[in-house]
């Protein structure tokens, strides 16, 4: 389960196409659907983020318990 660095970079990426949206429908004068953008990518990220915790949990408990 070696981690590299493409996750860091996929949530830089979200972050980024996020961000230029939100500024866009701010610029149109949408910020409802602007703040919406904002909540669904933080959700998508935070998913992301769970499921990495969720693995590393998993592999510190096998690592404890000497499991394989």
């Amino acid at each position: 389960m070696p981690y590299n660095v493409d996750t860091v970079f996929q949530i830089a990426g979200i972050g980024i196409i996020v961000a230029m949206i939100h500024t866009v429908l701010k610029q149109m004068g949408k910020e409802d659907f602007a703040h919406w953008v904002t909540l669904f990518g933080f959700g998508v990220v935070l998913f992301m983020i769970v499921m990495l915790l969720q693995d590393l949990f998993t592999t510190i408990k096998n690592v404890f318990l000497f499991r394989s």
